[in-house]
Protein backbone atom coordinates (compact mmCIF):
# COMPACT_ATOMS: atom_id res chain seq x y z
CA UNK A 1 0.00 0.00 0.00
CA UNK A 2 1.23 3.48 -0.81
CA UNK A 3 0.22 6.02 1.82
CA UNK A 4 -1.30 8.53 -0.55
CA UNK A 5 -4.81 9.79 0.10
CA UNK A 6 -6.95 11.87 -2.26
CA UNK A 7 -9.59 13.96 -0.49
CA UNK A 8 -12.13 15.69 -2.70
CA UNK A 9 -13.33 19.10 -1.56
CA UNK A 10 -10.49 19.46 0.92
CA UNK A 11 -9.45 23.10 0.72
CA UNK A 12 -11.63 24.19 3.64
CA UNK A 13 -13.74 22.98 6.55
CA UNK A 14 -14.07 19.26 7.15
CA UNK A 15 -11.99 18.36 4.10
CA UNK A 16 -9.09 20.50 5.27
CA UNK A 17 -9.34 19.01 8.75
CA UNK A 18 -9.13 15.49 7.30
CA UNK A 19 -6.14 16.53 5.19
CA UNK A 20 -4.35 17.73 8.33
CA UNK A 21 -5.17 14.53 10.24
CA UNK A 22 -3.94 12.30 7.43
CA UNK A 23 -0.76 14.32 7.02
CA UNK A 24 -0.01 14.20 10.75
CA UNK A 25 -0.51 10.40 10.60
CA UNK A 26 2.18 10.10 7.94
CA UNK A 27 0.12 10.06 4.76
CA UNK A 28 0.88 12.01 1.61
CA UNK A 29 -2.16 14.11 0.71
CA UNK A 30 -3.63 15.12 -2.65
CA UNK A 31 -5.85 18.12 -1.94
CA UNK A 32 -8.72 18.64 -4.36
CA UNK A 33 -10.46 21.99 -4.76
CA UNK A 34 -12.74 23.69 -7.26
CA UNK A 35 -13.03 27.38 -6.33
CA UNK A 36 -10.84 27.89 -3.25
CA UNK A 37 -7.39 27.94 -4.84
CA UNK A 38 -5.71 30.15 -2.24
CA UNK A 39 -7.04 28.12 0.67
CA UNK A 40 -5.97 24.86 -0.97
CA UNK A 41 -2.44 26.04 -1.68
CA UNK A 42 -2.09 27.60 1.77
CA UNK A 43 -3.21 24.31 3.31
CA UNK A 44 -0.70 22.35 1.26
CA UNK A 45 2.11 24.56 2.55
CA UNK A 46 1.14 23.95 6.17
CA UNK A 47 0.90 20.14 6.07
CA UNK A 48 3.71 18.22 7.71
CA UNK A 49 3.97 15.53 5.01
CA UNK A 50 4.16 15.76 1.22
CA UNK A 51 1.05 17.31 -0.29
CA UNK A 52 -0.13 19.11 -3.38
CA UNK A 53 -3.30 20.95 -4.42
CA UNK A 54 -5.20 19.98 -7.59
CA UNK A 55 -8.06 21.94 -9.14
CA UNK A 56 -10.85 19.78 -10.51
CA UNK A 57 -14.61 19.77 -10.93
CA UNK A 58 -15.23 16.19 -9.80
CA UNK A 59 -18.57 16.08 -11.62
CA UNK A 60 -16.63 16.36 -14.90
CA UNK A 61 -15.12 12.98 -15.82
CA UNK A 62 -12.55 14.45 -18.20
CA UNK A 63 -11.27 16.80 -15.49
CA UNK A 64 -11.11 13.89 -13.03
CA UNK A 65 -9.04 11.79 -15.44
CA UNK A 66 -6.61 14.68 -15.98
CA UNK A 67 -6.32 15.29 -12.23
CA UNK A 68 -5.57 11.63 -11.52
CA UNK A 69 -2.80 11.65 -14.13
CA UNK A 70 -1.37 14.81 -12.58
CA UNK A 71 -1.44 13.20 -9.15
CA UNK A 72 0.59 10.25 -10.47
CA UNK A 73 3.13 12.64 -11.99
CA UNK A 74 3.54 14.63 -8.78
CA UNK A 75 3.62 11.74 -6.30
CA UNK A 76 4.87 8.91 -8.50
CA UNK A 77 1.94 6.67 -7.58
CA UNK A 78 -1.83 6.53 -7.52
CA UNK A 79 -3.92 7.23 -4.39
CA UNK A 80 -4.67 4.02 -2.53
CA UNK A 81 -7.16 5.85 -0.32
CA UNK A 82 -10.03 8.01 -1.60
CA UNK A 83 -12.20 10.23 0.56
CA UNK A 84 -15.30 11.49 -1.27
CA UNK A 85 -16.05 14.71 0.58
CA UNK A 86 -16.88 17.21 -2.19
CA UNK A 87 -20.31 18.80 -2.19
CA UNK A 88 -21.96 21.72 -3.89
CA UNK A 89 -21.92 25.06 -2.08
CA UNK A 90 -24.35 24.89 0.83
CA UNK A 91 -25.26 26.63 4.07
CA UNK A 92 -26.91 24.74 6.93
CA UNK A 93 -29.66 27.12 7.96
CA UNK A 94 -32.98 25.33 8.26
CA UNK A 95 -35.04 28.52 8.15
CA UNK A 96 -33.79 29.30 4.64
CA UNK A 97 -34.22 25.85 3.10
CA UNK A 98 -37.11 24.93 0.83
CA UNK A 99 -39.81 22.49 1.91
CA UNK A 100 -41.21 19.53 -0.02
CA UNK A 101 -43.75 21.68 -1.85
CA UNK A 102 -41.14 24.05 -3.28
CA UNK A 103 -37.83 22.19 -3.67
CA UNK A 104 -36.99 21.80 -7.37
CA UNK A 105 -35.47 18.91 -9.26
CA UNK A 106 -32.66 21.20 -10.44
CA UNK A 107 -31.67 21.87 -6.82
CA UNK A 108 -31.60 18.15 -6.07
CA UNK A 109 -29.70 17.50 -9.30
CA UNK A 110 -27.03 20.05 -8.31
CA UNK A 111 -26.24 17.96 -5.24
CA UNK A 112 -26.42 14.65 -7.08
CA UNK A 113 -23.96 15.92 -9.70
CA UNK A 114 -21.24 16.57 -7.14
CA UNK A 115 -22.02 14.15 -4.31
CA UNK A 116 -22.97 11.09 -6.36
CA UNK A 117 -21.64 11.63 -9.87
CA UNK A 118 -18.41 13.17 -8.55
CA UNK A 119 -17.82 10.20 -6.26
CA UNK A 120 -18.56 7.79 -9.10
CA UNK A 121 -16.08 9.57 -11.38
CA UNK A 122 -13.32 9.41 -8.79
CA UNK A 123 -13.95 5.79 -7.85
CA UNK A 124 -14.03 4.64 -11.45
CA UNK A 125 -10.88 6.61 -12.18
CA UNK A 126 -9.01 4.71 -9.45
CA UNK A 127 -10.54 1.22 -9.64
CA UNK A 128 -8.05 -0.16 -12.16
CA UNK A 129 -5.01 0.92 -10.11
CA UNK A 130 -6.55 -0.31 -6.86
CA UNK A 131 -7.42 -3.68 -8.40
CA UNK A 132 -3.86 -4.06 -9.74
CA UNK A 133 -2.58 -3.90 -6.15
CA UNK A 134 -5.53 -5.78 -4.61
CA UNK A 135 -5.91 -2.89 -2.20
CA UNK A 136 -8.03 0.20 -1.87
CA UNK A 137 -9.88 2.21 0.74
CA UNK A 138 -12.87 4.28 -0.34
CA UNK A 139 -14.44 6.47 2.32
CA UNK A 140 -17.65 8.31 1.43
CA UNK A 141 -18.84 11.19 3.58
CA UNK A 142 -22.51 11.05 4.48
CA UNK A 143 -24.89 12.57 7.02
CA UNK A 144 -26.97 11.37 9.96
CA UNK A 145 -29.91 13.21 8.38
CA UNK A 146 -30.48 10.08 6.29
CA UNK A 147 -31.37 8.27 9.52
CA UNK A 148 -32.99 11.24 11.22
CA UNK A 149 -34.12 14.02 8.82
CA UNK A 150 -35.01 16.59 11.47
CA UNK A 151 -34.46 19.59 9.19
CA UNK A 152 -35.60 20.04 5.57
CA UNK A 153 -32.23 19.81 3.86
CA UNK A 154 -33.94 17.80 1.13
CA UNK A 155 -31.46 18.24 -1.72
CA UNK A 156 -28.42 17.57 0.49
CA UNK A 157 -29.95 14.57 2.28
CA UNK A 158 -31.29 12.91 -0.88
CA UNK A 159 -27.83 13.06 -2.48
CA UNK A 160 -26.18 11.60 0.63
CA UNK A 161 -28.78 8.80 0.75
CA UNK A 162 -27.92 7.95 -2.84
CA UNK A 163 -24.23 7.91 -1.92
CA UNK A 164 -25.02 5.44 0.88
CA UNK A 165 -26.63 3.17 -1.71
CA UNK A 166 -23.50 3.40 -3.86
CA UNK A 167 -21.38 2.62 -0.79
CA UNK A 168 -23.18 -0.66 -0.17
CA UNK A 169 -23.49 -1.87 -3.75
CA UNK A 170 -19.87 -1.01 -4.58
CA UNK A 171 -18.66 -2.69 -1.38
CA UNK A 172 -20.21 -5.93 -2.61
CA UNK A 173 -18.79 -5.52 -6.11
CA UNK A 174 -15.26 -4.46 -5.17
CA UNK A 175 -14.69 -6.59 -2.09
CA UNK A 176 -13.19 -9.55 -4.00
CA UNK A 177 -10.56 -7.13 -5.36
CA UNK A 178 -9.39 -6.13 -1.88
CA UNK A 179 -11.15 -2.75 -1.99
CA UNK A 180 -13.29 -1.65 0.94
CA UNK A 181 -16.04 0.95 0.61
CA UNK A 182 -17.48 2.58 3.71
CA UNK A 183 -19.31 5.71 4.75
CA UNK A 184 -18.76 8.13 7.62
CA UNK A 185 -21.85 10.13 8.54
CA UNK A 186 -21.71 13.17 10.75
CA UNK A 187 -24.30 15.44 12.19
CA UNK A 188 -23.94 19.17 12.54
CA UNK A 189 -20.18 19.64 12.89
CA UNK A 190 -18.56 22.41 14.86
CA UNK A 191 -17.57 24.43 12.94
CA UNK A 192 -17.41 24.44 9.14
CA UNK A 193 -18.23 27.08 6.54
CA UNK A 194 -21.51 25.27 5.90
CA UNK A 195 -22.48 25.21 9.60
CA UNK A 196 -21.34 28.76 10.35
CA UNK A 197 -24.85 30.11 9.72
CA UNK A 198 -26.33 27.76 12.33
CA UNK A 199 -27.43 29.68 15.45
CA UNK A 200 -25.62 28.92 18.72
CA UNK A 201 -28.82 27.74 20.39
CA UNK A 202 -29.04 24.90 17.86
CA UNK A 203 -25.54 23.71 18.78
CA UNK A 204 -26.50 23.94 22.46
CA UNK A 205 -29.68 21.93 21.91
CA UNK A 206 -27.80 19.21 20.04
CA UNK A 207 -25.23 18.97 22.83
CA UNK A 208 -28.01 18.49 25.39
CA UNK A 209 -29.59 15.66 23.37
CA UNK A 210 -26.30 13.85 22.75
CA UNK A 211 -25.14 11.13 25.17
CA UNK A 212 -21.62 12.61 25.19
CA UNK A 213 -23.10 16.05 25.89
CA UNK A 214 -21.04 17.74 23.18
CA UNK A 215 -21.25 18.64 19.53
CA UNK A 216 -18.92 16.62 17.30
CA UNK A 217 -15.99 18.66 16.00
CA UNK A 218 -14.36 18.35 12.60
CA UNK A 219 -11.31 16.96 14.39
CA UNK A 220 -13.42 14.20 16.00
CA UNK A 221 -14.78 13.28 12.60
CA UNK A 222 -11.38 13.36 10.91
CA UNK A 223 -9.97 10.83 13.36
CA UNK A 224 -12.73 8.39 12.39
CA UNK A 225 -11.68 8.74 8.75
CA UNK A 226 -8.19 7.66 9.73
CA UNK A 227 -9.65 4.46 11.16
CA UNK A 228 -11.35 3.51 7.90
CA UNK A 229 -8.08 4.14 6.05
CA UNK A 230 -6.07 1.99 8.43
CA UNK A 231 -5.29 -1.71 8.44
CA UNK A 232 -7.42 -2.04 11.58
CA UNK A 233 -10.52 -1.65 9.37
CA UNK A 234 -9.46 -4.35 6.89
CA UNK A 235 -12.50 -6.56 7.56
CA UNK A 236 -15.05 -3.74 7.48
CA UNK A 237 -16.85 -2.81 4.26
CA UNK A 238 -20.29 -1.62 3.20
CA UNK A 239 -20.82 0.06 6.56
CA UNK A 240 -22.14 3.48 7.56
CA UNK A 241 -20.45 4.66 10.75
CA UNK A 242 -22.27 7.56 12.35
CA UNK A 243 -19.93 9.99 14.11
CA UNK A 244 -22.24 12.27 16.09
CA UNK A 245 -21.60 11.44 19.73
CA UNK A 246 -24.55 9.04 19.85
CA UNK A 247 -27.17 11.56 18.76
CA UNK A 248 -28.59 9.00 16.34
CA UNK A 249 -28.44 5.21 16.57
CA UNK A 250 -28.24 2.97 13.48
Amino acid sequence: MNKLVLISGSSRGLGASMAKSFSEAGYKVAINYFNSEKEAKDLSETLTNQSHAFKCDVSNKNEVDIMLENIKEVFGCHPSILVNNAMTSYVFNGDDRKNADSISWDEIQDHLNVTLKGSLNLIQGLISDMKSESFGRIINIGTNLVQNPVVPYHDYTIAKAALLGLTRTFAKDLGPSGITVNMLSGGLLKVTDASSATPDFVFDAIAEMTPLQKVTTIEDFSDAALFFASDQSRSITGQNLTVDGGLTFN
